[in-house]
């Protein structure tokens, strides 16, 4: 039922594990490594097709500086910021809320409101481009970084109230009724019992969710444009030049706007790893 372990399994097959594993890592990360190296690479390498080659001249900080002093890059980065935190904060309260009322009331239509929480998740995101557009825009919140928000915590509460449902169903029923039979209202259940319950669950969804809206770049272009209030996902892009392609300054900003989510995911790993496995044994 369950496989091998490795250490289990015949020595020829211990031997091509420990041949093909490193070729394996090294092919995944091959993409990593490509865009490093144009990040350090000189504009002459670029316009000269060497790609792939050793480097004429190794210009890391000067392809770092130059993102930040010649381009808008740090407006990007703030505007992903008031995307991204706001939108975890708002997505995580409410599904905490929703997910509670629905893990732990009994009433009719229950399942069915569950149903399409769940339902919106498989909604293909392309088809509300031209409504979600024309919303935003009624609403006056078109190219703001406050209708992008507004947005995607809508977009994320569905799945968030999922996986909120999900782990305080699993928790111990009795603990709710102990503290309903000392006469504690039901808003005091939800902060002080369930709330230090969940903390892991809580981690583990905040970095699942900051991770999903930082890298957006879909509604991104779709719902703002500029650097006024442009994510970095979108803003990337604008790091050409209008006559040339500035690929080793579009790398240099591809690398540094993919540092906060892996930051944030080893700063929480340990919470991380304790909410996915929250509930996996007794």
């Amino acid at each position: 039922m369950y496989p091998t372990p490795i250490e289990k399994t015949s020595y020829p097959v211990r031997t091509a594990y420990k041949i093909f594993l490193p070729i394996s890592l090294l092919i995944w990360l091959l993409p990593l490594i490509a865009i490093f190296m144009t990040s350090i690479r000189g504009a002459g390498d670029i316009n000269a097709g060497n790609y792939w080659g050793w480097p004429t001249s190794f210009d890391l900080i000067e392809n770092y500086t130059a993102v930040f002093v010649n381009t808008p890059m740090l407006d990007y980065l703030f505007n992903s910021f008031k995307v991204a935190i706001p939108t975890v904060i708002g997505a995580v309260f409410l599904s905490c809320m929703t997910g509670f009322a629905l893990a732990i009331y009994r009433f009719k239509g229950g399942l069915i409101l569950f149903f399409i929480f769940i339902a919106g998740n498989f909604v293909p995101f392309q088809i509300l481009m031209v409504p979600v557009r024309d919303f935003s825009v009624s609403l006056g919140v078109y190219n703001t970084t406050l209708g992008l928000t507004l947005f995607h915590i809508a977009f994320q509460t569905g799945f968030c109230t999922l996986f909120m449902r999900n782990f305080i169903k699993a928790l111990p029923f009795e603990l709710i009724e102990a503290a309903r039979a000392e006469g504690v209202s039901e808003i005091k259940i939800f902060w002080y019992v369930v709330i230090p319950l969940i903390r892991p669950a809580i981690a583990a969804l905040s970095v699942l969710i900051f991770t999903f809206i930082w890298n957006d770049y879909f509604w991104a272009i779709v719902l703002t444009q500029g650097a006024e209030s442009q994510p970095v996902t979108a803003g990337l892009y604008s790091l050409n030049g209008q006559f040339s392609s500035a690929w080793h300054l579009v790398s240099a900003g591809s690398i540094i706007a993919a540092l906060p989510p892996v930051l944030m995911f080893f700063a929480m790993q340990k919470h991380f790893i304790a909410g996915l496995t929250l509930g996996a044994v007794k």
